[in-house]
């Protein structure tokens, strides 16, 4: 996966890197172009989740009405996510993606030969072997290419490398992986060295990113058991896997974590879970009132179109009692009350 990934974002760190010039503002514009590419999905994320909150009225509703039937309740919930057009898996798809950034990231920073300045073959090959030489038992192939940027870089080896032409030795020369003093080809290890910076702050990034959610979210705050428990090991997992890769990864996970906690921001001002979900009640008491009163009004014109009726009727009953009355007179019969038949 690394590899397959690694190919196009190796491209787009290769640019990068040859128009700044430097290693860690390359990184962190890479980061931010990502942030920015994968941004329609954190927002259809963000709405993801104020909608779970516009809904979560009408899932009580369901709960109180269907009680200890779990399957009719889930059915009918199914039946409500699809009228109100809402998939609650919606939501995953930005941290999935995020997996094969993060895997073609890794790949670039241990292959920068490969990936950013696009140079392999047999060339590539024969350096391995000098560095192999060179390290011995230590030599490790995953991180060939990063020990050679090293290696050569360095004054007291780079003749070692003599056999592979000088276009090879200037060109691996041109990367300098260094950022603000710190390394960031080199693993961070438990030592005390200015390295250890890119693990602490990836676990305080991280631990900002989820204070950030609960304070900004309500909803986040009042989760129980295993899944808010699940917010505060990210911290501890963000500095443990910080201590397994390079530091450029270390350093791309914290400027990732300092983006995501602006996003967050930027997208709970738009899209409040709290207030679309108060939102969402009080259109739905307007719409109670809405109906009650129509059925108020169709009830008032029911009546009054009775009524209006029955006069009409008492009005009809009277005009023929007044004729029979005439007629009787005239003719001297007997008067006939008049009866609902005599109306039909």
């Amino acid at each position: 996966m690394g590899g397959l990934f690694g190919t196009p974002l190796g491209w787009v760190m290769g640019a990068l890197y040859g128009v700044v010039k430097n290693y860690g503002i390359a990184l962190i514009l890479f980061t931010i172009i990502i942030k920015a590419l994968l941004f329609p999905l954190a927002v259809k994320q963000q709405k993801g989740m104020a909608k779970t909150a516009v809904l979560q009225p009408k899932l009580q509703a369901l709960q109180k009405k269907h009680g200890a039937n779990k399957q009719k309740y889930q059915e009918d919930m199914m039946k409500l996510y699809q009228e109100e057009g809402y998939n609650p898996m919606s939501g995953c798809l930005p941290m999935v993606i995020q997996l094969p950034i993060l895997f073609g990231l890794i790949d670039v920073v241990y292959k920068p030969i490969t990936h950013i300045l696009h140079m392999g073959g047999d060339t590539l090959e024969k350096a391995k072997t000098i560095l192999q030489g060179i390290l011995g038992s230590a030599y490790h192939a995953n991180t060939a290419e990063i020990g050679i940027v090293q290696y050569i870089n360095n004054p007291v080896y780079t003749e070692k490398f003599s056999s592979l032409g000088t276009d090879f030795i200037h060109n691996v020369q041109s990367v300098d992986l260094h950022f603000l003093g710190i390394d960031l080809g080199t693993v961070p290890q438990f030592a005390f060295s200015i390295l250890i910076l890119i693990p602490i702050l990836s676990g305080i990034t991280s631990l900002f990113v989820s204070i950030i959610s609960m304070r900004l979210n309500p909803s986040t705050a009042q989760l129980q058991g295993t899944m808010k428990t699940m917010m505060y090991i990210m911290p501890v997992f963000s500095t443990f896997f910080a201590f397994q890769v390079p530091a450029g990864v270390g350093l791309y996970w914290i400027a990732q974590n300092l983006l995501s906690a602006g996003q967050s921001a930027l997208l709970m001002k738009k899209y409040n879970p709290k207030l679309l979900a108060e939102q969402a009640e009080k259109e739905m008491e307007e719409a109670k009132l809405k109906k009650k009163a129509v059925i108020e009004a169709n009830a008032k014109e029911k009546k009054d179109s009775k009524e209006e009726s029955l006069t009409q009727k008492e009005l009809n009953r009277k005009r023929l009692a007044e004729a029979r009355k005439r007629d009787a007179e005239r003719y001297g019969e007997e008067y006939v009350e008049v009866t609902d038949d005599d109306l039909k």
